[in-house]
Formats: structure tokens, sequence, C-alpha cells
């Protein structure tokens, strides 16, 4: 298997390369890059080198969205985090996270903040890096069907999704690698 800064570099060659396409298909311009979750904080690092890389060698600005930031924006806009975490101390951890799943599937669909973030921007002179997933941990919100959602939205704009998790057979993924947790998704894009 290789490694994670030899991964790293394929999909660095990926995005830089003219005409290259991040995805399999013109109209899912995504891609997966899946990584341990203990490799959290070095992946920050890394995603922040890669982001400086890839302007320079295309000129194309890379815009990366906290998935963390747009969940407490979901929370904030709805229930607010006071309501929430008094909810949480009634009446438990799980039935709080059913309350945020609710939120982010239908009182602030996550896929409708995240296309309102990227709406303005042009495919062609950017890339976005969806990042800080580890949030949703762990059945707060199922990462398997973000990117599926976002093509219901139509984006055009190179993204991708890095992912803590492991790889479990070539197009499955365990999310935070949670020891009860099934491989989820059947991506029909580039995991890397």
């Amino acid at each position: 298997m290789e490694s994670l800064k030899e991964r790293l570099a394929t999909l660095e060659a990926k995005l830089t390369t003219p005409g290259e396409m991040i995805g399999n298909y013109p109209d899912l311009p995504f891609a997966i890059f899946w990584y341990p979750p203990v490799q959290e904080w070095s992946v920050r690092d890394e995603v922040r080198r890669l982001a400086v890389r890839v302007r320079e060698k295309t000129g194309k600005e890379v815009v990366v969205i906290s998935l963390a930031e747009l969940l407490w924006q979901a929370i904030e806009e709805t229930v607010g985090t006071e309501a929430l975490a008094e909810a949480e101390r009634a009446v438990g951890f799980d039935r709080a996270q059913d309350t945020v799943h609710s939120i982010l599937t239908h009182d602030q669909p996550l896929p409708d903040l995240l296309a309102a973030r990227m709406a303005e921007l042009p495919p062609d002179r950017h890339v976005v890096f969806l990042t800080r997933a580890a949030a949703f941990a762990p059945t707060t919100y199922q990462m398997s069907a973000l990117l599926d959602q976002l093509k219901a939205h139509r984006i055009r704009v190179p993204t991708v999704l890095f992912y803590p998790g492991r790889r479990d057979g070539p197009t499955t993924l365990v999310f935070m690698e949670l020891p009860d947790r099934e491989a989820m998704g059947n991506y029909f894009v580039p995991i890397y």
C-alpha cells in the first residue's frame, strides 16, 4: 500500500496536470483522500502545503472549507449551541446527535451549505478542499452521501474530500476507523 506522502503526490499530480480531471466524469469533479484518523494534525499541515503548491503550479485558488465550521454554523442558525448542550444533558448524547443529524438533513442541509459556499467559484480558477470531516463522528452525518448530494447541486469546482478513516476495498471506506462501523459507500469518485 502506498504511503500517505506517495498518495498526496499522486493527488497533487492529478490536480496540477493541465487537462487532467480530478474525477472520473465531468459532472463528478470530486475525489476523496483518505487517511488514518490519528494523522489528522499532520494531514491538516499537508493540506495547507498542498494548497500552496497547487496554486503555485496552476494559478488556481484553493479554497479550504472546514466541514466542522459548517456543522457549527448549522447548529447556531437553528437550535443554538447552548440549547443543544442542554438537550444533551437532558436526553443524552444519542438524542442530541439525532437532533444534529436532523438539522443537517432537513433544516440546514449540509450539501446546501456547501453549495452556497461554492456557488460563486469559477471551476476553471478554483479547487476546493473539504477538511475536518471528523466532526461528524460517530454518526452525525454520513460522509458517504455528501459528494453524491453535491452532484445534485451541479457543483463543477474540482473538490477533494479529506476523509479520516480506512480503505476497505477499492470503492469502500470506513469512517473514522470505528470498530463497529461497516464500510460505507460505493464511491464513483477516485479514492487516493
